[in-house]
């Protein structure tokens, strides 16, 4: 029994750590949770595609939103991915005070959209389209209100790999951020255009 025993942790112990290379399951355990984020997205649409039309005799989307305002705000989040596009052309060519420059457009661009987008709030909010007014509401603030939150932490982290390569420079792990950053800056970009088609759009249509 003691020789089966020796066996079973030999065979559940390795006596060191196989090597990996430095970053190399970086990329791999970012597109997990993206496909997470996915996940999440995917309920809160489909959550708004059940209560969208429950205005509870309400306003509706033809009443309260501003078609301009929003693609307004849609040009701003695309403009913002074509300027981190430049941003890493920039830094496989190792120039990293043009990058930079990219980058701070970038941000500019993510720090406008979400101005207009609190601004859009607030007008909704004065007009009594509070989320607790409705159904329609309640999903329509927590879709649009979660894609902000993630443009915000966004920004947040640009600032923050700004910091980090003006001090440390384009070594490899900033290299390997920045290009996790540009994934999930394009993954927003994606799902505010499922957003401004599915609520807005389509809400104007109904």
């Amino acid at each position: 029994m003691s020789e089966m025993a020796g066996v079973n942790r030999d065979l559940f112990h390795l006596p060191e750590e196989p090597h990996h290379p430095e970053g190399s399951s970086t990329m791999l355990g970012f597109w997990m949770y993206l496909m997470s984020d996915c996940l999440i997205f995917a309920m809160l649409f489909a959550t708004y595609g059940v209560l969208g039309t429950s205005y509870a005799g309400g306003p509706g989307p033809r009443e309260l939103f501003d078609l301009p305002l929003v693609a307004l705000n849609t040009s701003m989040l695309l403009l913002s991915s074509i300027t981190y596009g430049f941003a890493m052309l920039n830094m496989t060519e190792r120039r990293q005070g043009p990058m930079l420059a990219w980058l701070a457009v970038t941000g500019l661009f993510g720090l406008a959209f979400l101005s207009i987008e609190l601004y859009e709030f607030a007008h909704l909010i004065h007009e009594g389209a509070v989320p607790q007014r409705s159904a329609f509401l309640s999903s329509f603030f927590t879709l649009v209100g979660t894609h902000g939150l993630h443009v915000l932490f966004g920004t947040i982290w640009l600032v923050v790999l700004m910091v980090q390569v003006r001090l440390k420079g384009l070594i490899p792990a900033n290299c390997r951020r920045l290009m996790c950053l540009s994934l999930f800056w394009h993954f927003l970009d994606v799902i505010w255009i499922g957003v401004f088609t599915f609520v807005y759009l389509m809400g104007m249509l109904r």
